[in-house]
């Protein structure tokens, strides 16, 4: 499947500290509440970490030696806090890899950072060590919703980060925030926007807040806007992004003309991903016979826990958590669940390329979808129309 684009998906789980609304694989950092904003991995557990990370990787070219043929196309690292990590263990990082894969030579390399956690001196050697894009949590600039969210920066510091960010080379960065926070107005909404655009990111990340199960919000909900108000924040906030040149490509996403996210895009386009690091998750594809459409689609997980995770390194085992087949009923759902999250979708003819299915078994299905007024009438793509994609759950359901 040399064919078929190749990303690279890195897990740092540490973070400062644990925010109440994440439900993502991280651990707190110091469990003494120390909350530094230059807070940052000891040196010897930064370079068990590096080594479990060249070693996994390993034993996933093993299990998958023709991975070794692909170039990556981008890679990304998530956490937790990725820039809880130095300069130095990038580098090191990146000494390994190269041993081990080649990339792309336009490859987009994004490095998660968290203004609470960085300045601008380890900006510039993260630039140094390779990482091309960064993608920064500032969530909000106002400090009650800053407060409210548990975060440790404040609004200052992160538009100090975006401008440290732009000083140390780096044109291309993403700033995540979310909206229908804690007592947030569509004012408050907007002018957390407004401030976003004034720094001119290329790509702005901006999604509502939702109480995910096992977070401290779940648990103990916050008071939220109703949805009355998320509606009209929704409205106004997509309405000011349009007007400043920002395109909603992805359901939560937005980006100047040429700045789409590439390594989300190939999620989207059910594209290969290899996963690395404590709880990182990915998917590949093989030539196989006796699989649906001749293609052995796998997702493989990695064991959770920081320290368990490093344990197999030191006891020379793999750090595969598990793994499974996406079956031939599976298959239809998994693509369109990612692809009809892009506003213009996907090209028809990488439906049978990416799952070995051919599309004339959708067809039914699509012609419905068109009756409805809910699928594009353009028989290249496979997309909603405007309709569908206010409706994406009604549609999605179609393919269950």
């Amino acid at each position: 499947m040399s064919s078929l684009p190749l990303a690279l998906y890195v897990h740092l789980p540490w973070c400062v500290r644990k925010c109440p609304y994440c439900d993502f694989n991280s651990h707190a950092l110091d469990s003494t509440g120390e909350t530094s904003s230059k807070a940052q991995l000891d040196a010897a557990t930064e370079k068990q970490y590096v080594q479990a990370l060249l070693a996994d990787l390993d034993h996933e070219l093993r299990a998958w030696p023709e991975v070794a043929e692909r170039p990556l196309v981008s890679i990304f690292f998530g956490g937790g806090t990725p820039s809880l990590m130095s300069p130095a263990g990038y580098q090191a990082f990146f000494a390994g890899l190269g041993q081990r894969l080649a990339l792309q030579d336009d490859c987009e390399i994004t490095l998660e950072a968290n203004p609470g956690t960085v300045e601008q001196s380890r900006f510039e050697g993260y630039r140094q060590a390779g990482i091309n894009r960064l993608s920064m949590g500032v969530q909000s600039f106002a400090s009650e919703q800053l407060q409210a969210l548990g975060r440790i920066h404040s609004g200052e510091e992160a538009i100090l980060a975006a401008e440290a960010a732009r000083q140390a080379g780096f044109d291309n960065f993403n700033l995540d925030l979310m909206h229908g926070l804690p007592g947030q107005t569509p004012e408050l909404a907007l002018a957390d926007l407004q401030q976003a655009l004034a720094l001119k990111p290329r790509h702005i990340s901006w999604y509502q807040l939702t109480l995910e199960p096992n977070t401290e919000f779940f648990r103990r909900p916050p008071r939220l806007p109703d949805e009355e108000v998320l509606v009209d924040i929704q409205d106004a906030g997509a309405a000011l992004l349009a007007e400043a040149g920002y395109a909603n490509y992805e359901v939560s996403a937005y980006a100047q003309p040429g700045y789409q996210a590439r390594h989300n895009l190939n999620y989207w386009q059910f594209g290969d991903y290899l996963g690395l690091g404590a709880g990182a998750h990915g998917k590949l594809t093989r030539q196989q016979a006796n699989q649906p459409g001749g293609l052995l689609i796998e997702r493989r997980w990695k064991t959770r826990q920081p320290q368990a995770y490093l344990s197999r390194l030191l006891e020379g085992r793999d750090f595969l958590a598990g793994s499974e087949s996406v079956t031939q009923d599976q298959r239809p759902v998994e693509f369109m669940m990612n692809a009809l999250r892009l506003r213009e979708g996907v090209a028809a003819e990488i439906y049978n390329q990416r799952t070995g299915l051919p599309l004339t078994d959708l067809q039914p299905l699509l012609d419905k979808l068109r009756q409805q007024g809910l699928w594009t009438d353009q028989q290249d793509c496979l997309a909603c129309n405007e309709l569908g994609w206010l409706w994406l759950n009604k549609v999605l359901e179609e393919f269950l």
